[in-house]
């Protein structure tokens, strides 16, 4: 090995070494009982980055259950929404999709210009609808969660914690299970644009049902994925990670550790872990994008190299993506009807039950089993073309 290359890589372990390895929050979750498995730092305030969207998703689905808006709502993107920071849809100004598609777009690629439009679309306008968020998480006992956006770009007074964001998750499926589709789905296809999901679990460890990945540089990379396999309904929450791989590989590795027996039962539900409550957000600013950035990234690499180079990886089930199909509906002229060409084979979703929605009772109740939960290990990917 050249000196030189020698001399880096000694440095580059050097600084590493003088970086602490942090422990950023984890949390795994029995869907069917509500038992926590495991739980680090769960209450630890934190920046919620493009999981915020999981509660964008949720007021829609209220919305909709109330009749306000419908799946076929026209959402436009107005300035405000085009002038949002990327990841975007793609779609130009005064452009139109269906509520539907939007929901797609926002979910699977994430875009955040598709946020506003929701939010602009939903509410009366965008600050609306964040209260409308806000409502929601105080109705839902979210005591570290508050909202300033609908999309989770930066902001410090944005912020939530691990067991909140599963609690949101959980509400999801329990007062709206005809939408977790939306979360399943790894492409969406809009025009020329392929949009694929950040999940990598979707698409390389077999029973992955969801549902929502995010970064920004103070958060560092989170997910909050959910496993149907073996008989078991899981979820689990990793935010701060330093890379996609660390974060997907750690929630993969938390799954098999309670498929396999290795996290049992605390004796808590979720809805009994507390929350840091008056703490400041963790900032991963330094850590992630700052001149710290590069022995922290080692330091964790060397903590935890599971994927990473000849090591070995949990994501190894060959998976075939769910893809959906969206809609560019061009410009909305006032006063015209448009047309709505779609896809022979597009999912339907049925009426939700009034008494499955948080609107309703507040309840956050274990889910009921779901007969089948066991998934074929592994489905094919198709072959190359």
């Amino acid at each position: 090995m050249p000196l030189v290359r020698r001399f880096l890589l000694a440095l580059v372990l050097y600084l590493a070494a003088l970086v602490p390895v942090w422990a950023t929050p984890l949390l795994v979750v029995d869907r069917a009982n509500l038992d926590v498995l495991y739980a680090q730092d769960a209450g630890k305030p934190w920046h919620p980055a493009s999981l915020t969207k999981l509660m964008t998703a949720y007021v829609v689905f209220e919305q909709l259950a109330l009749g306000t808006v419908t799946l076929e709502t026209p959402v436009k993107i107005s300035r405000n929404a085009w002038n949002q920071a990327a990841s975007k849809s793609g779609l130009e100004i005064d452009s139109t999709v269906s509520l539907k598609d939007a929901l797609y777009i926002l979910i699977v690629k994430s875009a955040n210009d598709i946020a506003v439009a929701i939010a602009e679309t939903v509410g009366t306008d965008e600050a609306d609808f964040v209260a409308k968020m806000n409502d929601a998480a105080r109705r839902m006992g979210l005591t570290a969660t508050h909202f300033v956006n609908p999309h989770g770009l930066h902001d410090p007074a944005q912020v939530t914690s691990a067991r909140d964001l599963a609690i949101i998750a959980l509400y999801i499926e329990q007062s709206f299970p005809q939408y977790m589709p939306m979360f399943d789905t790894g492409v969406v296809n809009l025009g020329k644009q392929r949009m694929e999901s950040n999940n990598g679990l979707l698409e390389g460890f077999a029973g992955t049902t969801g549902m929502k990945t995010g970064y920004v540089c103070a958060s560092g990379l989170n997910i909050v994925a959910t496993v149907d396999r073996d008989g078991r309904r899981l979820l689990a929450v990793v935010l701060g990670g330093s890379s996609a791989r660390e974060r997907n590989e750690r929630a993969a590795g938390l799954f098999l550790e309670a498929l396999d027996g290795r996290l049992r039962p605390t004796g808590q539900n979720i809805l009994a872990l507390t929350n840091a409550v008056g703490a400041p957000p963790t900032d991963m600013r330094p850590l992630i994008c700052g001149k710290e950035a590069k022995a922290y990234v080692a330091a964790q690499e060397a903590e935890f190299p599971m994927g990473l180079g000849d090591n070995p990886s949990y994501l190894t089930e060959e998976i075939q993506l769910s893809e959906y199909t969206a809609v560019d509906l061009g410009r909305l002229r006032t006063g015209i009807a448009f047309p709505r060409p779609r896809p022979a084979h597009m999912p339907m979703f049925s009426t939700p039950p009034a008494v499955e929605s948080a609107s309703v009772d507040g309840t956050l109740r274990p889910s009921i089993p779901v007969s089948g939960v066991n998934v074929a290990l592994p489905r094919p990917r198709p072959a190359d073309l």
